[in-house]
């Protein structure tokens, strides 16, 4: 059996001056380069999406990388905040002291846990909320830097996190953002690589996963959930993703 342990959730290199090997595409990123004492360029890799140009190989820095789940078992509101910061903006820089400080003794303490012998996931994984609602504090939030598509990207990834049970055709999303699903799947194939359709299987497995592992529903109940017209579509859509069907997953898994 394949048991996912917390080493398979989240990776920490201390160090880092090249892109190292990340746990997935459907991973968060955060990438620190501490410039001075006084100030640190703040990086972000959105999911289905890369770092910005130049990130690595300036000065040494720490690298984060953890899978979503570690922000989808906590309310959605945070879910979304957590959103936005990696979309309003992929790089910041902090130039206050005292900000800066902050950041560095919370990384001190996660990497401090994640190097321990007797690392606790639950403790890693709240140190990790105390230090991204850090940055969410300090991010510039508005967009004035940004340009139209981008604005487009984080909405639709907004307004898909909180309708995907419901709604999975791209055409639901294009009316919302009062676009045409052609202009839509243009954005994101120029932004992320991917079109609509493809974000919105890889969250409903995802989902999926999630509720496999962690809840008691039943595959049949799973299907509905997710907007399958049968368990049988639901098996197969899966499979395709994953290489095998949702029972198995779940036996693999717990």
């Amino acid at each position: 059996m394949n048991y996912v342990t917390w080493e398979d959730k989240i990776k920490i290199v201390e160090g880092a001056n090249e892109i190292n090997e990340l746990l997935s595409g459907n991973a968060f990123g955060i990438y620190f380069n501490f410039v001075n004492s006084e100030s640190v360029v703040v990086s972000f890799k959105p999911l289905n999406d890369v770092f910005p140009d130049g990130v690595f190989g300036l000065n040494e820095g720490v690298l984060f990388n953890f899978e979503r789940e570690l922000i989808e078992e906590d309310d959605i509101e945070y879910a979304l905040d957590i959103m936005s910061l990696f979309n309003n903006s992929k790089q910041f820089t902090i130039t206050e002291g005292k900000k800066t400080s902050q950041i560095r003794i919370v990384i001190g303490m996660i990497t401090e846990e994640y190097r321990s012998k007797t690392a606790s996931f639950i403790m890693l994984k709240t140190m990790l909320k105390v230090l991204l609602l850090q940055l969410i504090r300090f991010q510039n939030t508005t967009f004035s830097n940004q340009d139209l598509n981008q604005k487009r990207v984080f909405e639709f990834l907004k307004l898909m996190e909180t309708s995907f049970l419901k709604e999975t055709k791209t055409e639901y999303y294009a009316i919302e953002l009062g676009i045409s699903e052609k202009r839509l799947n243009q954005i994101l194939k120029e932004k992320l690589e991917v079109t609509a359709k493809q974000i919105i299987q890889q969250r409903q497995i995802t989902e999926a996963k999630r509720r496999l592992v962690k809840s008691e529903i039943t595959i049949k109940e799973l299907a509905f959930v997710l907007g399958f017209d049968s368990m049988s579509s639901f098996s197969r859509f899966f499979k395709k993703f994953t290489a095998v069907n949702p029972s198995t997953y779940r036996l693999n898994h717990r």
